[in-house]
């Protein structure tokens, strides 16, 4: 049995969710989102919460293109980790990519082994057909620009791995 449960996030989490995730965008592990652009896809977030309320973990889950989807800002407080939380909350991002008819998942990670275990694989210089390629390039979502390994984004990326996952 599990001292804590995954839900939607509503606007009263926004301060929480950035609180969590300000340390990771610090040290460079999570890329910063402003306050405004939180709220703006608050739609997209699942929390966990702890037994008391405490937000103790954050993941979004943001459609890209009609069969892709990126999981954005996942995150677990440090004293939560390895406790199930970051899996409990991928585990919901998938449930909610599978209903919405996502066929693949999308995320660009320092944490390799942890996205390996829930089968993403390294998508090395894979992108998309040219024609859907020609689509998401008039995207200004960062996240876009990440999965297509545009230059734009290589100064704040540098290091992390692009993975991806066949959704069944």
């Amino acid at each position: 049995m599990t001292d804590f449960r995954v839900r939607r996030a509503r606007t009263s989490d926004i301060p929480a969710i950035a609180a969590l995730v300000e340390p990771l965008v610090q040290s460079g592990i999570l890329l910063g989102k402003e306050r405004v652009v939180l709220y703006e896809s608050v739609q997209e977030f699942r929390i966990a919460e702890g037994e008391d309320g405490e937000v103790i973990g954050c993941g979004a889950l943001h459609v890209m293109w009609e069969d892709l989807g990126e999981v954005r800002t996942l995150a677990a407080a440090p004293e939560w980790l390895r406790r199930g939380v970051g899996h409990a909350i991928l585990d919901v991002l998938e449930g909610d990519a599978r209903e919405l008819g996502l066929s693949r998942l999308f995320c660009l990670t320092f944490e390799v082994p942890f996205f390996e275990r829930h089968g993403f694989e390294d998508m090395g210089t894979e992108t998309v057909d040219p024609a859907v390629y020609a689509e998401l390039v008039r995207s200004r979502d960062d996240g876009v620009a990440e999965f297509l390994d545009l230059a734009r984004v290589k100064p704040n990326t540098l290091g992390n791995t692009r993975m991806l996952k066949q959704l069944r």
